[in-house]
């Protein structure tokens, strides 16, 4: 099978608590190539790992992140949300994908602010939908991006000459061989998330992707060097 780019997905999710520095280590130790990790902003302005908006589902306490000073967020959390800074440090010399769920242009204007502090601009790329990317792309002409896509229907033409992806990034499920052809015709790599089942990992190997996204990364580096 041909080699793909395997993304583990907010790290190693079903070993250690997705979105934590020891959650990259072992998404990185099992074979991945990239970490994909989702940014959010506290109410003092850090960016930190936490796809929620709050840290209801994985730390307990129904406390809105927005409403949050980092330091109160690493008193609840026992320093287990990272910072993105911390995050960027901890996998250095590897690839990051961040995620920017709900990113306001002035979130993603201090998010990419500290990836280009912390000297990893090179090794980072940025997901989410169309406005999100636009405010990315204004914020660093040169950002590598992969437009998070969720129809059948292409993205406009003039979406694609605004947001400049190098990546169109599908949910796993539309893309089959056909689209995959098509999007590659156009000129841009095929990213897909989130499978985690052997036979749809398989599948989409089999389609000619050039990523995948899953929580299952060991399983992924397994069938793609077999």
């Amino acid at each position: 099978m041909r080699t793909v780019t395997a993304v583990a997905h907010r790290g190693d999710p079903y070993r250690v608590r997705e979105n934590t520095l020891p959650s990259l280590r072992s998404a990185l130790e099992r074979g991945a190539d990239a970490v994909e990790i989702d940014v959010r902003l506290t109410g003092d302005g850090t960016p930190v790992l936490l796809h929620d908006d709050s840290l209801k589902r994985l730390w307990g306490y129904d406390r809105p992140l927005a409403a949050l000073s980092a330091a109160e967020v690493a008193g609840l959390t026992e320093d287990g949300v990272p910072t993105l800074e911390a995050a960027l440090k901890a996998t250095d010399g590897h690839r990051l994908m961040i995620d920017l769920p709900g990113a306001t242009p002035a979130a993603v204007r201090t998010i990419v602010g500290v990836v280009a502090d912390c000297g990893a601009a090179e090794r980072v790329y940025y997901t989410a939908g169309a406005q999100a990317m636009l405010a990315v792309r204004a914020a660093d002409p040169g950002a590598e991006i992969a437009l998070t896509w969720t129809s059948l229907a292409p993205p406009r033409r003039a979406v694609l000459d605004a947001v400049r992806p190098r990546w169109l990034n599908y949910r796993f499920a539309l893309v089959d061989r056909e689209l995959a052809f098509q999007i590659h015709r156009e000129g841009f790599l095929v990213s897909v998330w989130t499978p985690d089942t052997r036979r749809s990992m398989r599948r989409l190997l089999d389609a000619g992707v050039d990523a995948i996204t899953t929580n299952r990364v060991d399983v992924l580096d397994a069938l793609r060097t077999s």
